[in-house]
């Protein structure tokens, strides 16, 4: 009892000199707490316990990382994930196709594990091994951008009527598979007009029923020209002679120039179903110079014409507009660097120049052509009173040019490419 006694003694002695001694109830405790010494280890304390417990959460995250993480099967062409019924497994006839080499799709058939967050996920070969998914994911995208255009594009698409000018030559079927695959890929109804110099021939015929386009197939009897010159004229009448086909048929839809040699977009068959009565896009002029840098007589013209295309982008024919986006003029090609130096024969190596203005950069409504049409414009001409001789391009139509409408965001857009590229005499093809 003794030693107890002395042991609550010293107790007592001790207490008032302890931390939690000092009549911590009294006034005195706000001293205490005021002390810079007390607010800094009262602040170095709380960040401790801070730093300890965020620590604490990110290794026992790691900890549960470690125990649950995806775990490699024997089997290469599959693995386990943590839950079970999301783990997706392929079997081996679907890895069996003679693929491509890649490296996402090769990690995966080598068994390389890809985890984002907790979860494991497989790391599907490119291409997509079964045909028949792809096929239909095609289908499903087909279908979403039909419906995209009926509802957003146009609403009541009229026929494409494409007028070609054309006639056996070497690189024909060159220039007319290129057409051909474009008026494929057009979403509307398309009638083909096909004009053929010196007559109907069975290569033409041949190239043209491949398509499975909507085709009028006529000839013109006189044979295409030599020269360039003889060339425009012959196929200005060759295009009447389509127009007339259009107005005795009845052809309602949009007439359009489809030249054998350019290269359309896809976006201007969208583009001319806007057409009220006549329109007009921007065409790049892609001008051909065949082997002019061979002949020392075009040295000067080539160095002119590099200097001005520094200058300026690809020279572009087409409308030009105001700032009410109204017509105010053509954007015509600049012959003047060429002049005396240009093409004169089909097979000159000389630079072939396009016309003041092309054809193929025209568009105009079918019912323009027709007759007895009540709402027909009065400022467009009968085709009767059309010359086949006096007719250059596609204005002659009209008796008031102001009335053509600019297309591709008032002729800012590039719609077509203008190109003629031909074989010389002297070029070795195979025949046929």
């Amino acid at each position: 009892m003794m030693k107890l006694s002395a042991l609550q003694q010293s107790y007592l002695n001790r207490r008032p000199g302890s931390f939690r001694g000092a009549a911590p109830l009294d006034s005195s405790a706000d001293g205490a707490i005021k002390s810079p010494a007390a607010v800094f280890w009262l602040v170095l304390h709380g960040l401790c316990c801070l730093i300890s417990l965020v620590l604490g959460f990110r290794f026992s995250r790691l900890v549960f990382f470690f125990i649950f993480s995806t775990s490699v099967t024997t089997n290469t062409n599959h693995f386990m994930a943590p839950f079970r019924q999301l783990t997706t497994t392929t079997t081996a006839a679907d890895v069996a196709l003679d693929l491509p080499s890649n490296p996402v799709g090769d990690a995966a058939l080598n068994g390389t594990r890809v985890v984002v967050g907790r979860h494991g996920i497989r790391i599907r070969p490119w291409p997509h091994p079964d045909p028949i998914e792809v096929m239909k994911a095609h289908q499903i995208i087909e279908r979403v951008q039909r419906e995209q255009r009926n509802q957003f594009v146009v609403k009541n698409p009229r026929t494409v009527i494409a007028v070609t000018p054309t006639y056996v030559r070497t690189f024909q079927t060159l220039h007319l598979t290129g057409v051909v695959h474009s008026l494929m890929l057009v979403p509307y109804d398309v009638m083909w007009i096909v004009v053929e110099a010196g007559g109907v021939t069975n290569e033409t015929a041949a190239i043209i029923s491949k398509s499975g386009v909507k085709t009028i197939h006529i000839g013109v009897d006189e044979k295409m020209p030599n020269t360039w010159e003889g060339r425009h004229k012959l196929e200005a009448k060759m295009r009447l002679r389509a127009l007339r086909v259009v107005r005795e048929k009845r052809l309602d839809g949009i007439v359009m120039f489809a030249d054998d040699s350019n290269v359309h977009s896809m976006e201007l068959f969208d583009e001319i179903q806007s057409t009220n009565w006549f329109g007009a896009v921007s065409i790049g002029i892609l001008a051909h110079s065949g082997g002019a840098e061979e002949l020392s007589s075009f040295a000067a013209v080539e160095k002119e014409v590099e200097e001005k295309e520094k200058k300026q982008a690809i020279p572009v024919q087409g409308p030009a507009c105001n700032a009410s986006s109204k017509l105010a003029g053509w954007h015509t090609f600049d012959t003047q660097p060429y002049e005396g130096n240009n093409a004169i024969f089909i097979d000159d190596r000389a630079t072939v120049l396009p016309m003041k203005m092309e054809w193929a950069g025209f568009v105009l409504n079918s019912r323009l052509l027709w007759k007895d049409v009540e709402d027909k414009p009065h400022w467009s001409r009968d085709l009767d009173s059309v010359v086949d001789d006096d007719i250059e391009s596609p204005l002659s139509l009209l008796k008031d040019p102001s009335m053509v409408e600019p297309l591709g965001s008032c002729g800012k857009q590039v719609l077509l490419w203008w190109l003629r590229v031909e074989a010389r005499a002297d070029s070795k093809f195979p025949a046929g």
